[in-house]
Formats: C-alpha cells, structure tokens, sequence
C-alpha cells in the first residue's frame, strides 16, 4: 500500500514539475496536496512545508521530491486532512444555485468566481 501513495504522489507532483528536474515551487504545495484529496488551510499547508524541513524564506524557493515524498506519505498514511464534507460542498453548490434549479450555467459560475 506505501508503494501505491507513493506512486500517487510522485504522479501529483510531476504534474507541478515544470522543468522535469524532481522540484517544483513551494508556492505549488497546497495544490499538489489538494489534488491528492487532502485539504489543509493555508496554515496547515505551512506546518506541512516545516515538516518536509525546507527553510524556505521567498516565494520562489523550490522542493524537491525525495524531502516531500516521506512527509506526504505520512500524511496520507495518517489521514491527516480529511476531505471537504459532501454537506458543506452541497449547501455551498444550494448558495450558488440561486434560481434552485439544480446546476449552476458556466456564465454563473465564472461571476461568482470573478465578481463576487
């Protein structure tokens, strides 16, 4: 089973991968680990980076995978963040659907996003 999170990882993280060199911006983190079905705060997403024992002091610092992929491992192993309950993400979906007819038009959702 660790070899099946690590390969999914490893997968998530090539994705950010930009230069193929096994790094990728510590601005990327938060993505990488929501992408892999974890969803941490911004704060979270920080203790994580202290973890993975990364001093990164500017934003354009850089991770590489061999520090990343025990931490992340462990994360995943523990269950550490758990998912966005299927309540939440339907009473935030009812606010968007203003007119309750059961989607939202891609138009609608863009000026939510972008307008409000």
């Amino acid at each position: 089973i660790v070899a099946e999170i690590e390969k999914k990882i490893t997968e998530a993280f090539e994705v950010f991968d930009r230069e193929s060199n096994n790094t990728v911006d510590v601005r990327e983190i938060g993505f990488i680990v929501r992408s892999l079905g974890c969803f941490p705060n911004e704060a979270e997403v920080q203790e994580l980076l202290e973890q993975v024992n990364m001093e990164v002091e500017e934003p354009g610092g850089f991770i590489p995978l061999e520090q990343f992929l025990p931490v992340m491992t462990k994360v995943l192993l523990e269950r550490r963040f758990w998912p966005i309950p299927e309540d939440v993400i339907l009473h935030a979906f009812e606010a968007l659907d203003e007119n309750k007819c059961g989607y939202i038009t891609k138009e609608d959702l863009v000026k939510h996003l972008t307008e409000e």
